[in-house]
């Protein structure tokens, strides 16, 4: 049959329907496909050493042969982990996993096997160990010793050396047609690129000279591929944001009584950064076109008072307000401090949320119909398709990351293309704002207000639980209250955690002299409403929860806060934490509470924290350990899927990308230039690959 790059890959020399199957599942179900399944690393043969000449942080290739394949049980926990020790002439090296590869991974290992070990060495206690290496039974038909291999994800039932000659005859099928090259040549010329093809070609089967540069991510081939998923975001974000300037949107002329009254009210002045991204959003908000506009700063800066200002400009001009966040108890506490706020001067602030009665409900929403409500705070009820609003004129999302692009939509087809402001208190590194908010102007709260005292952070071990419970006691007795934070909300089978709901009646019978309450997710509205009110008003000294108080909880008395279980929760999550205490008069304390064999990575991320109590260097560094779709959340934060390029390691090429995007568009905004016609074509279908 003839070959076209939407071949099943079962039709290839070698792969048949059963392996074929297995491909499909792994997202390798087309020979196109296949091909874009990259390297993650590469096994450079020539560097082919000897265990007791290994040093920490070099990546290394050898032979040995398996003494022993163990599981190591931890403390009283169900986890383990796994060690396969090996040895050659000159020593010992022990080989760990802390999770398993796929089933029956270490079944194919037995004592005295010959076995290739590639991977990363690492210094651990001492030791000289690698964690989580490509290991491989040794057989006759071995590539040559001189070569540099490409190392695919492990994937049951295809061993590496099959996966390199099936990638061999994808690529052979490939050569025999002719592929159009989708960028222009001005576009190649001016960044160094090498055509795709040829990139395609060496990335699956590396020129063993260029080992070094593979390596480190610094090929030829490498380059092109890491510009080009780039691009293609950023083409898509220019394309979007030049659509957008082109878009009528209502001119607000409010004369900023409204504002001026609200800022006159205030118990404390406007910082300078306040006032500074406020000035920007009114000069949006002024322009004949929509506002797109991030507002970043850190947990307590004061961005919901920014947008509670935007709304009564905005009022004034005689449109409506909608701001809608990921929780419930965060909109009814918007809604609450908005209410006590804008009604005296005479705006009408409703709640909408999916657990409102009927009645209720219906009337809200007629109300929001006729436009007698001029804000309306609430959750993705807002986005529902019988919720209309009158004259909506500004739409704000609040911890913008926690919404998919999909449901940011819905809310802004609510209005006639009204102005739109995003804010989050997670703060994006720039790198990861050139992309998921590329086509957004950018304003930073990067000052707190005066008089904040600073928390003290300390992380701990399990070990230690008696004396931080001691603590806790001490200060709850001067009068505060705790909060204490758990991963998960009941037992689970698979991760060996502590939960809020066992731990809610340990801690009861621990603290039997105080009141304990618990809050989670999956808890009505009222129960809720009930937990909170009672930790607001001092009757309940102990909080025990999950990451429902992530965001927006405030309660000024509440000055300790212990997360257990802290190695499961990345940086900023752990930093969002930290923020609902420090907000009132009292010295404040984080105490992060590491499990049992915890990682490098993890108490890395403890130390940050003692560290720093800055967001925006917290994020970065999060962004550094965690990468940036895990940073976010894939799919919530409409991240892209990139396979190869790293917002990390890439920056410059990222810089390049968007530089090439945004001047590509501003000269031929519809791709309409006969040398980019063959672009335009690939845009749709590279945007499904990496974007979903």
């Amino acid at each position: 049959m003839e070959f076209q790059i939407d071949t099943p890959v079962q039709y290839l020399k070698g792969v048949g329907p059963k392996l074929g199957e297995v491909l499909r599942r792994r997202g390798a179900g087309t020979v196109d496909q296949l091909l874009n399944w990259y390297p993650r690393s590469y096994e450079d043969r020539r560097r082919a050493l000897s265990i007791s000449s290994l040093r920490p942080d070099q990546l290394v290739s050898l032979k040995a042969r398996v003494q022993q394949v163990r599981s190591i049980p931890l403390g009283k926990s169900r986890r383990r982990i796994y060690e396969v020790v090996v040895a050659d002439n000159s020593g010992r090296l022990s080989c760990k996993y802390f999770r398993v590869p796929y089933r029956g991974y270490f079944e194919r290992f037995e004592p005295g096997q010959e076995v290739r070990i590639s991977g990363k060495v690492i210094e651990y206690r001492g030791r000289i160990e690698i964690h989580h290496p490509d290991i491989h039974p040794v057989n006759q038909d071995e590539e040559v010793e001189d070569s540099l291999l490409p190392l695919y994800t492990e994937t049951e039932g295809v061993s590496a050396f099959k996966l390199r000659k099936i990638m061999a005859t994808a690529l052979a099928e490939r050569k025999k047609r002719e592929v159009a090259e989708p960028f222009p040549p001005w576009l190649m010329h001016k960044y160094s690129l090498m055509t795709h093809s040829q990139a395609l070609e060496q990335i699956h089967q590396p020129p063993k000279d260029q080992g070094d540069l593979f390596l480190n991510f610094k090929a030829p081939a490498q380059k092109r591929l890491i510009f080009e998923e780039f691009f293609w975001l950023e083409l898509h974000l220019a394309k979007r944001k030049s659509g957008w300037v082109k878009e009528a949107a209502p001119a607000m002329t409010g004369p900023g009584e409204l504002m001026e009254a609200l800022e006159a009210s205030l118990e404390f002045q406007l910082t300078g950064a306040q006032k500074r991204a406020l000035a920007e959003i009114l000069s949006d908000l002024r322009q004949p076109h929509p506002m797109h506009r991030l507002v970043q700063g850190d947990v307590g800066c004061g961005k919901t008072l920014v947008a509670l200002m935007a709304a009564c400009f905005v009022q004034e001009s005689g449109f409506q307000s909608a701001i809608m966040v990921p929780t419930e108890i965060l909109a009814e506490q918007h809604y609450k401090n908005a209410k006590a706020r804008l009604e005296p001067l005479g705006l009408k602030v409703a709640l909408l949320t999916g657990m409102m009665k009927a009645k209720e409900r219906s009337q809200t929403l007629e109300a929001l119909r006729s436009g007698q409500i001029d804000l309306a705070i609430g959750t993705h009820a807002l986005i529902q398709e019988d919720v209309e609003f009158n004259n909506l004129g500004l739409v704000v999302i609040d911890e913008q990351h926690r919404f998919g692009v999909e449901q940011r939509q819905k809310l802004k087809c609510k209005g006639l293309s009204p102005h739109f402001l995003v804010m989050t208190a997670t703060p994006i590194p720039r790198t990861l704002a050139m992309t998921v908010y590329g086509d957004l102007d950018v304003s930073v709260i990067d000052e707190l207000p005066s008089g904040r005292i600073p928390i003290v952070t300390r992380k701990t071990f399990a070990s230690k639980r008696p004396q931080v419970m001691g603590f806790v006691a001490e200060q709850i007795e001067k009068g505060r209250q705790a909060y204490i934070v758990y991963p998960l909300v009941e037992e689970s089978e698979k991760l060996d955690l502590k939960n809020a709901v066992e731990e809610f009646e340990h801690i009861q019978g621990e603290f039997p002299q105080f009141k304990v309450g618990l809050l989670h997710g999956r808890m009505k509205t009222a129960e809720k409403d009930e937990v909170m009110r009672a930790f607001r008003a001092g009757d309940t000294q102990i909080l025990v929860s999950t990451t429902v108080i992530e965001v927006g909880v405030d309660v000024p008395n509440a000055n300790i806060m212990v997360i257990e279980h802290a190695e499961r929760f990345g940086l900023s999550q752990l930093h969002q934490l930290r923020g609902r205490v420090g907000r009132g008069p009292y010295k404040s304390y984080c105490v992060l509470v590491l499990g049992y064999a915890v990682s490098e990575v993890a108490q890395k991320r403890a130390e940050i924290m003692e560290s720093s109590s800055d967001g925006f260097r917290i994020a970065e560094a999060d962004l550094e350990l965690r990468g940036p779709g895990e940073f976010l959340g894939q799919r919530q934060s409409g991240l892209p899927g990139f396979k190869m390029a790293n917002l990390v390691r890439d920056i410059e090429l990222l810089k390049a990308a968007r530089e090439a995007a945004f001047a590509l568009v501003k000269a031929d905004p519809n791709l309409e230039k006969p040398e980019h016609q063959v672009l335009r074509g690939h845009l749709d279908q590279a945007l499904k690959n990496y974007l979903g």
